[in-house]
């Protein structure tokens, strides 16, 4: 069976380049703010929900998947074009063991194209709105670059072009189908909010641990009003995600704050990416992000 991974000699032509549209949209730290939207729409899908619930360590290691996933998304996106594609090959073939029985009694994969696809998807949806929401919107001219782009990444995990459409306005088509008709709850939706509301890391001792705990209160309340809140009221009726006025009111705040900051979100904050992927380059060389071995020597782009 032919491989859907590119070749090497393609992966500087699908990888993000320096200061293009995919690397500019995920460089803000606003941006973080929609993680948890983009996992709620990735598990409401019946194979990603099945597959989390039963083999993710989400639930075990909260703070561990979550760095494994910004190793995913940063790594590809501001690591190079090599270690783009070795990310792209390590995840591919992390998901080849996952499969098993969902509650209606189909088999599922981890591997069925269209799961992969909408995984890949739902980064996009999650920028774009998060721009909307919390930053500046992304002009229709910009939506389509970036999309582009993203769909470039999206060959270095094995998404192929037939899989997802070629423009920004049939995506948006495909998106509001997938929510209106493949979306539901799973297992693994109320295990992703209940852990966002244990926001500690593990390993504290118990006083610093409480320090913590009151500390991370503000942010995990925006954490957890955001992923909820940008959901569609139908969507989130379905997934049986309750929000309330007064959620809607601290998301309407941080919201407005957040947009009203542009004019000094300068430095740093819009420049996350390189900084993060230079923390993490150990964990990514290790291939912590795929559960094997890294061995990249691609210099970080700054």
């Amino acid at each position: 069976m032919a491989s859907v991974l590119p070749p090497p000699d393609q992966y500087a032509a699908l990888a993000p380049r320096p200061d293009g549209p995919v690397w500019r949209a995920f460089n803000d730290t606003r941006m973080l703010s929609t993680a948890g939207y983009a996992l709620l729409l990735q598990v409401a899908h019946p194979t990603v929900g099945q597959g989390v619930h039963e083999y993710s360590s989400f639930t075990k290691d909260p703070w561990g998947r979550l760095l494994r996933t910004l190793d995913y998304v940063h790594g590809t996106i501001y690591g190079g074009p090599e270690m783009a594609g070795e990310i792209g090959r390590r995840v591919r073939a992390m998901h080849r063991g996952i499969r098993g029985t969902k509650a209606d009694g189909s088999r599922y994969s981890a591997m069925e194209p269209d799961a992969f696809a909408w995984v890949h998807a739902t980064l996009a949806l999650g920028v774009v709105e998060g721009h909307r929401r919390f930053a500046c919107e992304m002009t229709l001219a910009d939506k389509q670059a970036f999309w582009e782009e993203w769909l470039g990444v999206g060959r270095l995990i094995g998404v192929r072009e037939r899989d997802l459409p070629q423009d920004w306005a049939g995506f948006e088509r495909y998106a509001a189908r997938v929510i209106a008709e493949d979306l539901q709850w799973t297992p693994a939706i109320p295990e992703v909010v209940a852990t966002i509301a244990d926001n500690a890391p593990p390993g504290l001792p118990g006083p610093v641990r409480a320090g913590w705990r009151v500390a991370a209160s503000p942010m995990a309340l925006h954490l957890r009003v955001s992923m909820v809140g940008m959901l569609a009221p139908e969507l989130r009726d379905r997934l049986r995600l309750p929000f309330s006025a007064r959620d809607e009111a601290v998301l309407r705040a941080t919201s407005a704050l957040m947009r009203a900051a542009d004019p000094v979100w300068r430095g740093p904050l819009r420049q996350f990416g390189p900084r993060y992927v230079r923390w993490r380059r150990e964990a990514l060389r290790r291939g912590d992000v795929a559960g094997g071995q890294v061995a990249v020597e691609q210099p970080v782009a700054a």
